[in-house]
């Protein structure tokens, strides 16, 4: 049997970056998956997770491409695209059918078809709808049910959350991973590909909140029963504590980012006063010594303001304060000293820091990065697709599940190739 590669993209405003896993038989002939490459190339082009520069983001992906064939030895030609930022949205909306046989046993065919009546109801003609993820089943009236395939009913109704993104920037970005050679397998809601990483299952039917924080925005998703709860996209990211930072230094924003990574702080209390750098040795043009408690002040009022949008969030689906299994935190932004410690006093939930450390890998310090943890889960979300066997669109597939997959994918991808010169 060939083993298959299976590529995740994540197209961040500050990095692109792009791991690949291999799925191949061991010798009890069980299928498993290998990360064999990983890597990140600064990102040009892109902001707040839309495209400004066609080109720029063209040649960002080419590069990165390049890369990961080189290291791999072997082409790459298909990906799972992670798709993030304000012009995503997450609404809850409910769809009901009659049960189509006359025994009244709920079939697959059923279940896909109550799906698709959801999407009717919160179909706006300039959004494209990336998942359909189904919260919970209701069958004849009865309540809470998760999987209704073989069970009796009549009528078949479900509430699920529709992931949709603003039709321009999502056809924007598959253009120009199109223009690179590369085909789009599905595109995914960056921050359930995080969490579907660096989750366990126990946690996430304890209820428990991922926050991915880039560069540009925030996701916060929150799982609760084993299925997603909310899901919000807030605008603020790492990239605004680091101007925060050039604006209070009255510096460069390279010197700045340098700073951030090197000697700030997001829990300023416990940076001693007497700390100080001077600012030629991070890159700026003139001396000046300057406090790195000052400094990490101005961090954590940023990263206090992230936190106050995340619990406004939590306090709207009345789980502020309430979930057994804490919040954990990923992402490049979360790489700032500190930032569990203000996380845990201002929701007042444990928190951990999340990465792909259990990934089965040669690459060790790639997957403890929480930077990767995205890349890492578009794949974990492709190998799951097929194992499993759910949708482009985050259902179950058919037994004869190809069929209803090219269904909704085929269309969409004719349609984002229309677009390319």
């Amino acid at each position: 049997m060939k083993e298959r590669l299976i590529a995740g993209l994540d197209l961040g405003s500050a990095f692109i970056r792009l791991a690949v896993g291999q799925v191949s038989l061991g010798s009890d002939k069980r299928e498993s998956l290998n990360m064999i490459g990983a890597v990140e190339v600064p990102s040009q082009g892109i902001s707040k997770g839309g495209v400004s520069s066609l080109e720029d983001v063209v040649s960002s992906i080419s590069g990165c491409l390049e890369q990961m064939e080189r290291q791999i030895g072997l082409p790459i030609d298909e990906a799972y695209i992670g798709l993030g930022g304000p012009f995503v949205q997450v609404q809850l909306a409910k769809g009901v059918i009659g049960v189509s046989r006359v025994d009244g046993e709920i079939r697959d065919e059923d279940v896909q078809r109550v799906l698709e009546t959801t999407r009717s109801v919160v179909n706006p003609i300039n959004y494209e709808i990336l998942h359909v993820l189904p919260r919970t089943f209701i069958v004849d009236g009865q309540v809470g049910v998760k999987d209704p395939i073989g069970m009796q009913g009549i009528r078949l109704e479900v509430e699920a959350h529709i992931v949709q993104g603003l039709a321009a920037p999502v056809r924007n970005i598959t253009k120009a991973v199109f223009r690179t050679g590369l085909d789009v397998t599905e595109l995914v809601f960056t921050a359930l590909a995080a969490a579907e990483i660096v989750t366990t299952s126990r946690q996430r039917e304890l209820g428990t909140a991922v926050i991915c924080m880039g560069a540009a925005t925030t996701s916060l998703v929150v799982y609760e029963e084993g299925e997603l709860l909310h899901a919000s996209v807030i605008p603020i990211g790492s990239d605004h504590i680091t101007s925060d930072i050039a604006i209070g230094l009255r510096t460069s924003l390279e010197a700045a980012e340098r700073f951030k990574k090197s000697f700030a702080c997001a829990n300023a209390a416990t940076v001693h006063k007497s700390e100080e750098i001077d600012l030629r040795d991070l890159g700026a043009e003139q001396s000046e010594i300057v406090s790195a408690r000052f400094v990490s002040d101005i961090a954590q009022a940023r990263v206090e303001e992230i936190f106050e949008r995340v619990e406004k969030e939590l306090k709207k689906i009345e789980r502020s304060g309430m979930l057994p299994a804490g919040v954990i935190l990923t992402g490049g932004g979360v790489k700032l000293r500190g930032i569990a410690d203000v996380a845990k006093e201002m929701l007042r939930l444990p928190v951990s820091l999340g990465s792909a450390a259990n990934v089965p890998t040669p690459l060790i310090e790639i997957v403890q990065d929480p930077g990767f943890s995205t890349a890492i889960g578009l794949v974990h979300w492709g190998y799951e697709n097929e194992r499993l066997g759910r949708t482009p669109t985050g259902g179950r597939a058919s037994k004869n599940g190809g069929d209803f997959m090219k269904k909704f994918s085929s269309p969409l991808k004719k349609l984002f190739k229309s677009f390319i010169p």
